[in-house]
């Protein structure tokens, strides 16, 4: 009897056909990859340190530059913008609100992000705020650039805004700050600035608007 020839295997020759698996990639390439993987977050590592130094270096009281108005005398904020500070610390000036006797309301919020207790009025009461400067926050008439103006604007609650700045502000904490001016004819141009004092540096952050 004449034995039958088993025929041949397609698989035979085949990369992988033993295991049943696929082409395996080279061990020099699978290094490759997490050879940059491991410098890509190097880099970035490094990036981030660079610019922690550079924060540092100025005490983190720089303003953050943002895609709007970078809150700079040159580029002032608009009424309810919010300044911010590269050690966390906000502040945000409200909308003017006229009222019937010609007067106007709008307010000055400090939010305390950083690590540690801020003083936003400084040392005294009476040099906390001023209709002129300089002072933790002026309120003046003019723009920001202006260092004269023909109009001028009255503070009327100037000491009650000053004692709302002056209890230390915690980690984490928020102050409104109340402020009413009288402005000598409507329409006119009035410029925020605050500056909250910092044992570091700080730079002072500016608004401009409107009493319509």
């Amino acid at each position: 009897m004449t034995a039958t020839a088993t025929p041949p295997d397609p698989r035979a020759g085949h990369p992988g056909a033993a295991s049943g698996t696929g082409p395996r990639t080279p061990a020099w390439l699978k290094g490759c990859g997490i050879t940059l993987l491991v410098l890509a977050g190097l880099a970035g590592l490094g990036l981030w340190a660079l610019d922690e130094v550079a924060k540092g270096l100025d005490g983190y009281g720089q303003l953050e530059q943002t895609g709007g108005a970078d809150g700079s005398v040159a580029d002032p904020l608009g009424p309810g913008a919010t300044a911010r500070y590269e050690d966390g610390l906000k502040v945000t000036v409200g909308r003017p609100r006229p009222e019937a006797d010609g007067t106007y309301r709008f307010t000055v919020t400090y939010r305390n992000g950083t690590d540690e207790e801020q003083h936003p009025a400084g040392e005294s009461a009476a040099s906390a705020a001023s209709e002129y400067g300089p002072a933790p926050v002026v309120v003046r008439a003019g723009r920001t650039l202006e260092d004269y103006a023909p109009d001028s604007v009255r503070w009327l609650n100037l000491d009650e805004s000053a004692a709302a700045l002056m209890p230390p502000l915690a980690e984490d904490g928020a102050r409104t700050v109340p402020v009413r001016v009288k402005p000598s004819r409507k329409g006119m141009t009035v410029t925020v600035q605050v500056c909250p004092p910092d044992k570091g540096y700080r730079e002072t952050a500016y608004w401009q608007f409107t009493l319509d």
